[in-house]
């Protein structure tokens, strides 16, 4: 018997109150993610109403999903929502952070101010926007008593802008933490390199495009996964400041899928929701996965 032979046996058996101790971890992913998933998208092949039931109706609730005019206006509202939050959470975040890392006065403090509102829940962030929105006493109130009559801004009552009002509040809680996050990139990045662009006469803003940004393409990748599944199941935020409205303007399909599954008693038409929902997820973290691990399999 070999050497490496031997070996295996003992290594299979170290650091066994590590594996024991991840075995519940295992097993709730297992069988209430894993699990549940798969129950989800079975049963959104049913007919179920108020409870489950196993009967199947093909793609019908698919179907009558994309046919609806709430289901579509929701989707929209997420693609909107989406794109902006990506683009402007992470241009605010990485200005801020390069703002940070220059070793300002304080910056202990700003940093705190900045990532406070993410300890926040939603709902919190929500109403507390709810009201600085409100025509009557938020902004719009508080512009008009300094003399500007003319000024108007209510997002929220507005059906056509009102998808940009919760944008608002979004931005507020998350760009913190994108901030911190960024920083921490540029906190990892060599002094020396910032030293060799200024002996080189290299401009600031060409070594954050074409050196830095490169370098902290890890960081991005992280950012993007976490901003893309806050933006995917969106929902305290439009409920606290809009409940859906006005009428089905700020719909989402997190809310959709929750109004079918506990107000309407349609289970089948909210597991096809929630199944579609999962497949945007999977778009996004598929290629992530690709990107991550098929790169550092063919770098060795």
């Amino acid at each position: 018997m070999s050497a490496s032979e031997l070996k295996r046996p003992s290594q299979l058996f170290r650091n066994l109150s590590a594996k024991f101790a991840s075995v519940p971890m295992i097993l709730t992913a297992v069988v209430i993610f894993v699990g549940g998933t798969a129950w989800t998208v079975l049963y959104s092949f049913t007919n179920s109403k108020l409870l489950p039931r196993l009967t199947f109706a093909g793609v019908s609730q698919y179907e009558r999903l994309w046919a609806a005019p709430r289901w579509q206006v929701a989707v929209e509202n997420l693609a909107i929502y989406g794109l902006l939050s990506l683009v402007f959470s992470l241009a605010v975040g990485f200005l801020l952070a390069a703002l940070m890392d220059q070793k300002i006065r304080f910056e202990d403090t700003f940093r705190t101010i900045f990532l406070y509102p993410f300890a926040l829940s939603f709902i919190v962030t929500g109403l507390v926007w709810q009201w600085l929105l409100n025509p009557d006493f938020g902004v719009q109130a508080v512009v008009r008593g300094l003399g500007w009559e003319s000024f108007s801004f209510d997002p929220l009552y507005n059906a056509e802008i009102v998808i940009y009002g919760i944008l608002i509040a979004s931005l507020w809680q998350g760009t913190g933490l994108v901030m911190c996050l960024m920083l921490a990139g540029l906190r990892g990045i060599d002094a020396e390199i910032w030293k060799a662009a200024r002996i080189d006469g290299i401009p600031t803003w060409k070594t954050y495009l074409f050196i830095v940004i490169p370098m902290m393409r890890p960081v991005f990748v992280t950012t993007l996964v976490i901003i893309a599944a806050s933006i995917v199941k969106v929902y305290d935020l439009v409920v606290a400041q809009t409940s859906g409205g006005p009428g089905i303007a700020s719909e989402v399909p997190a809310k959709y899928v929750y109004d079918y599954m506990f107000h309407a008693q349609n289970l089948g038409q909210g597991f096809a929701a929630s199944t579609m929902m999962l497949l945007s997820v999977v778009i996004v973290i598929v290629p992530w996965a690709y990107l991550e691990f098929g790169r550092r399999r063919r770098h060795g």
